[in-house]
């Protein structure tokens, strides 16, 4: 079984936006999901997404591989996490 981390889309026609999902890579876009990792809203200029940066970790160790977009955005993530000042 090949698990991707890929993009499901949740939103309205004109008005996309998209969960952020690890799901069988035979499964249709907007179907069957086994996590649900994160969101993503790319109407919105800054902080359009909010992901579990420990459990995408956790399945990209696992073997799953995630879609581009989805690469582009724990890149992202990754470096917010890492300039946010330590708390």
């Amino acid at each position: 079984m090949a698990v991707r981390i890929r993009l499901r889309r949740v939103g309205t026609r004109g008005v996309p936006c998209y969960r952020i999902v690890v799901a069988d890579q035979r499964s249709p876009r907007d179907g069957r999901f086994i996590e649900n990792l994160g969101t993503y809203d790319p109407k919105k200029a800054k902080d359009n997404f909010q992901v579990n940066l420990d459990r995408a970790k956790y399945w990209i160790s696992k073997g799953a591989q995630p879609s581009d977009t989805v690469r582009s955005i724990l890149k992202k993530a990754e470096k917010a996490q890492a300039a946010a000042p330590a708390a």
